[in-house]
Order: structure tokens, then C-alpha cells, then sequence
């Protein structure tokens, strides 16, 4: 459907450079809102729960403090004499070097996690278990069995939840407790909180949601119908719940009243991944495109710009560079991870892996995690030297 200039957006705007003024094509704004960063955490905010983070969590001096210390002491597993022909990285004009290669899964990642103020790393598995690594020396410390795959792993608030087959297995790293939580509808294939509300996104595409009535349980309140395809992401901002699923759409919901309000249309295949950023939402697909998503002055949600990648995108995660600025890392169908600047879009430069990464999960201190379909996890840490180095086969 062609545009007239009055409703097309401006390219230059999206850019942050537009310096006409009136200007004849669209800046758009939402109306009388804004679609808060929900990972601009702030522990008086609690629309603010969400661990992928496009700003990272500066308010939390804890964490900040815990990074200096994995910086300093998380050891390198890499062999020097592996072949330098296969990871490749680099990160605009400093280098981004591997710091910790963890070995131990023995099929793909499907979930990272660092819990704020904790020297621990979380790693769940399609292999049927979580593994938890120490962070000052890199060795694996625990590992729990599952009787089945793991489809998510995700932090919320003081838990830790692992995604499996019409079940949740929830950890209270405050109590310590642990919590399974019963389900129906197959793969718990992703999961976010609004308050005190769980969400779980599952493979018959429903959406369920618990209360959380105490530290110890949850309890069912709703099953949130729409998607016939099963739901593979959820992000939660703005008191809005944006799940994106394999049926091509992407459903906007009250978090309060769990109402649909919005369907968006657009992708032409599986919608993988979804994150807000600013006051937009950023949608990715198997459909080899990017989306960024905004609200009118008339209450709609439409389609604001278009990025083409070379390959089905898997994941996201976003973070911010040495000077703060926003980047995107975004895992794609071709082995390899891209690292874009917000709100341009512009390229800085690759990660290359032998298998798909299918987790990413960044960290503090600029710190940030990958999770490969062969079990790898790798450690990155950007403004280092650049590093080619490979896995082992």
C-alpha cells in the first residue's frame, strides 16, 4: 500500500537528524504516552520488570560493582591452539573479545541469565537442564536435571524461571524456595511479569497468567485467546503486553485488564522476537526483516520503519556501548550475530559462530552472553582487543 507524503514517515527523523521544521512528512509521537524502556529499571517503578535490556541497569549500584569484579576474574576457556578461521568479531573501531567460552551443554542454549547482584550465570537447555556457572573462575557449579526441555529461561524480580512442557519451574534466589507451576497447552515457549502478574507464552498459542499471592505461589487468573500459532516472545511496557508468535502477528494487550487491543500485521512469517525501545516497539521475524512500531495520535499502532537482514532473525537483546549509546544485537538464521545502532539502524559490525545463537542476554559493564544451538556459551566483553578464534568441533 503506497503512502502520501503527509502520512509517510520521515527517514531523517528516525535517524535523529531531521532539521526541518515544519516538515512535511510524519514524526510520529505517541499519543499523550510514552512506551517506557521497561529495562530502565528503577525498584520504584514496577512497570519496569523485564531482563533484556536495551538501557542497562545503572540505577543498580549492586550490580555495577558485582561487574568489576567478573570482569576482572572470569578466566578465559579457550585453547590457543584452536584454528583461528571461525569466530570472528568485530565491534566499530575497538574490538570485542571473548572472555569465557562455557562448555557443558550438549544441545542448544534456549535461555540466559544473570541475576542482579549475584556472581552466578544460568543457563538453560534443550539438552534437559540447567546448568549454573561461578563467574569468578568459570567452572560449572550445579546442574539441574529436567525430564524434559527447557524452552525459556528468564529472570523477573527476585525469580528465575525455566519454561518446560505445561510447566513452570520457578526459584526465589531471595527465599530460595522453589515453585512448580502447572500448565496446559504444551512448550512454555516465553515468559515475562507485569507487577505481580506472570505471563507464559505457549506453543498451542495461548497466553497464560498467574498471580503471585505470596514469595511461594502463583495462581491461575486468565487464559488470554487470540494467536493461532504458537506464541514465541513476550516483552511487557507502558502497562501493555506485546506478544509476537509463529502465526505472523504480533498482539497488543492491557496488562491490567488483559483485553487485546491492538493486532499488527505486517511480517510474513514467524514473529521471533519483540522488544520496546524508547517509545517504539521493535519486532523481529523469520521473514529476514526488523519492524519498529509506534503509536498515533489517533490511538493505532502502526508501522514506522522497515530494516532487511540477511536471514531469519532469532533473538534479541540490546545494551549500551562505551559512550551509552543504545545498540541492538540481533541473532539471525546464518550463524551470526549483528550489532546495529539505535535509531539508525547503522551496522557496526558481526559476530560469527559456528551454529545458530539462539540466547542473548546481556550483562553489566557493557558485559553481554551468547548461547549457541550446539551448547556453547559464550562470554563477551566489548572494548577489548579483537579476537578470531574458533570452537572446538
Amino acid at each position: 500500500m503506497t503512502r502520501n507524503h503527509s502520512a509517510a514517515v520521515c527517514k531523517y527523523w528516525l535517524e535523529g537528524r531531521c532539521t526541518r521544521n515544519p516538515c512535511r512528512f510524519l514524526h510520529p509521537k505517541p499519543p499523550g504516552r510514552v512506551w517506557k524502556n521497561p529495562n530502565s529499571y528503577n525498584k520504584l517503578n514496577k512497570e519496569n520488570i523485564d531482563c533484556n535490556m536495551i538501557v542497562m541497569k545503572t540505577e543498580q549500584k549492586v550490580l555495577a560493582k558485582t561487574a568489576q569484579t567478573q570482569a576482572k576474574h572470569i578466566t578465559n576457556k579457550t585453547d590457543e591452539n584452536l584454528v583461528k578461521d571461525d569466530l570472528r568479531s568485530w565491534f566499530g573501531d575497538n574490538g570485542l573479545s571473548v572472555i569465557a567460552q562455557l562448555e557443558g551443554h550438549s544441545k542448544g542454549v534456549t535461555g540466559i541469565v544473570l541475576p542482579s547482584g549475584s556472581n552466578k550465570l544460568y543457563c538453560g537447555s534443550k539438552d534437559k537442564s540447567l546448568r549454573v556457572w561461578d563467574c569468578s573462575n568459570g567452572q560449572c557449579v550445579d546442574v539441574i536435571d529436567f525430564d524434559q526441555e527447557c524452552g525459556t529461561l528468564v529472570e523477573k524480580g527476585p525469580w528465575i524461571f525455566a519454561g518446560l512442557q505445561n510447566m513452570i519451574k520457578a526459584w526465589n534466589c531471595e527465599t530460595q524456595n522453589t515453585v512448580v507451576i502447572r500448565a496446559s497447552g504444551g512448550m512454555v515457549n516465553a515468559i515475562n511479569m507485569y507487577e505481580d502478574t506472570l505471563f507464559a507464552g505457549m506453543e498451542d498459542g495461548s497466553i497464560l497468567s498467574w498471580k503471585s499471592t505470596s514469595k511461594n505461589s502463583f495462581s491461575e487468573v486468565a487464559c488470554l485467546k487470540g494467536h493461532t500459532g504458537s506464541v514465541l516472545s513476550l516483552i511487557v511496557g507502558a502497562k501493555q503486553l506485546f506478544s509476537g508468535s509463529a502465526d505472523r502477528t504480533i498482539r497488543v494487550w492491557d496488562a491490567e485488564s488483559l483485553k487485546c487491543t491492538h493486532v499488527l500485521n505486517g511480517h510474513t512469517a514467524d514473529v521471533t522476537s519483540v522488544i520496546c525501545w524508547d517509545q517504539y516497539l521493535l519486532s523481529g521475524s523469520l521473514d529476514k526483516t526488523i519492524k519498529v512500531w509506534a503509536a498515533t495520535e489517533s490511538g493505532s499502532i502502526v508501522e514506522v520503519y522497515k530494516h532487511d537482514v540477511d536471514n531469519g532473525v532469532l533473538a534479541f537483546c540490546g545494551t549500551h556501548d562505551a559512550e551509552k549509546k543504545p545498540i541492538l544485537l540481533c541473532s539471525c538464521k546464518d550463524n551470526g550475530v549483528c550489532i546495529y545502532d539505535l535509531p539508525s539502524f547503522a551496522k557496526r559490525g558481526r559476530i560469527y559462530s559456528r551454529h545458530d545463537v539462539k540466547a542473548i542476554q546481556d550483562g553489566p559493564e557493557g558485559l553481554f552472553f551468547t548461547g549457541d544451538a550446539a551448547g556453547s556459551v559464550s562470554v563477551w566483553k566489548p572494548n577489548g582487543e579483537s579476537v578470531s578464534k574458533s570452537r572446538r568441533e
